[in-house]
């Protein structure tokens, strides 16, 4: 009996470390951050590139020596735009992963679905690009690296008066989408603020792919400028529908105008989408030293030019790794204490949160042209300040 009780000892030991061990010395050198993404379905190209942001960011902080000497490690989910599986995603993240610092989701109604359990919970939650005003509203462990809608509505209204001298806008908006309802409200209380006539306000329900009815309409109130706020997959199915029915201003087709939720257009539409502008988060075109260089090493580890979710993705690893720098810890509360302190140059821009936790910055518009190369891509326009 006595011999048995050493080896009794010996795997009590052994089944103990092993049911300790995610706390041991590997965990201990590891900061593990969640992320949420849409990487499949119809807006996959918003979390494809947010992530490829996030990543070299984290393999330029790991390259520098970590967190505290501690390797950054993502945990990706995708939740291919739904709701729903955001849901199950941040429930598996945060059950099974032990995070309290998420990274997403990137639409607004995706992110929506789980703020209120993140505050609950008292996890950092980061959003990259959901601009809805309505995001944060769940509390003080809730950030965003974008700016809202608001903002970005009334910078498509200014830009459509000042820059392209329009005075009667047409609105064709999803009126089932908080993202473009937001957009659609403050485009048009900007562009009559500035003097302009809203000439059609036409909307369509979401998965609707026949907007030649709606058109119709546009065409015969005689804009001078469209404002299309939705996301890049039915703005390219609008645009055709408009250029076909020739919806045009002085003989030359009619300006469209738009948002963030443009970026991708150019690899998913043709020529249609000629004479459009958009309101967005950075421009890849931009002589700023830490644009070039995001835009070189982004360039020659993926193959792609970095789109604005690959920057606001990138931004929002910096700030979660500067607020846990800051905090000196990785404790939820003091890495939300940390990121409410925010302010500092980051790739999107100079940035500080307001008391809402949204962050005060500027916007750029860029024109959607085409190359030497003939393929489009888009050009730095002009940059609009808060």
């Amino acid at each position: 009996m006595k011999k048995l009780i050493p080896v009794l000892f010996v795997l009590i030991c052994a089944v103990s470390l092993g049911l300790t061990g995610c706390k041991g010395k590997g965990a201990a050198n590891t900061i593990n951050i969640g992320g949420i993404f849409p990487l499949s379905g119809d807006v996959a190209v918003y979390g494809v590139e947010a992530r490829k942001g996030i990543e070299l960011a984290i393999e330029e902080i790991n390259a520098a020596g970590g967190i505290d000497g501690k390797k950054v490690v993502l945990i990706a989910e995708d939740d291919t735009g739904n709701p729903e599986i955001t849901v199950n995603a941040y429930r598996k993240l945060t059950s099974k992963d032990k995070v309290s610092i998420i990274i997403g989701s990137l639409t607004s109604g995706c992110t929506i679905a789980i703020t209120s359990l993140a505050q609950a919970q008292k996890v950092v939650l980061v959003a990259p690009a959901a601009t809805a005003p309505a995001v944060t509203d769940a509390g003080d462990y809730i950030f965003r690296a974008c700016f809202i809608d608001p903002f970005q509505g009334t910078v498509g209204g200014a830009f459509a008066f000042d820059t392209l001298k329009a005075k009667r806008a047409a609105v064709l908006f999803d009126n089932g989408n908080d993202y473009s309802l937001g957009l659609t409200e403050n485009f048009v209380a900007a562009f009559q603020k500035a003097g302009g006539t809203i000439v059609a306000r036409e909307s369509y329900i979401t998965k609707d792919v026949d907007f030649n009815a709606q058109i119709t309409k546009i065409k015969a109130a005689n804009p001078d400028v469209v404002y299309l706020p939705d996301y890049y997959s039915t703005v390219a199915l609008i645009a055709k529908q408009l250029r076909a029915q020739g919806v045009n201003t002085q003989g030359t087709p009619v300006p469209i105008v738009g948002a963030d939720g443009w970026d991708g257009l150019t690899e998913n539409a043709g020529d249609e989408v000629l004479n459009g502008f958009y309101s967005n988060h950075y421009s890849s075109d931009s002589t700023e030293t830490r644009v070039v260089n995001f835009v070189r090493d982004f360039t020659a580890k993926f193959n792609t030019v970095p789109n604005a979710f690959s920057a606001l993705g990138y931004d929002s690893m910096y700030l979660v790794k500067d607020a846990i720098v800051n905090a000196g810890s990785t404790d939820a509360t003091a890495v939300r204490n940390a990121l409410a302190a925010t302010k500092g140059a980051y790739l999107t821009g100079n940035l500080s949160f307001d008391g809402k936790r949204n962050p005060v910055k500027s916007a750029v518009v860029q024109e959607i042209v085409k190359g030497a190369d003939g393929k489009l891509t888009t050009v730095y326009k002009t940059t609009v300040n808060p």
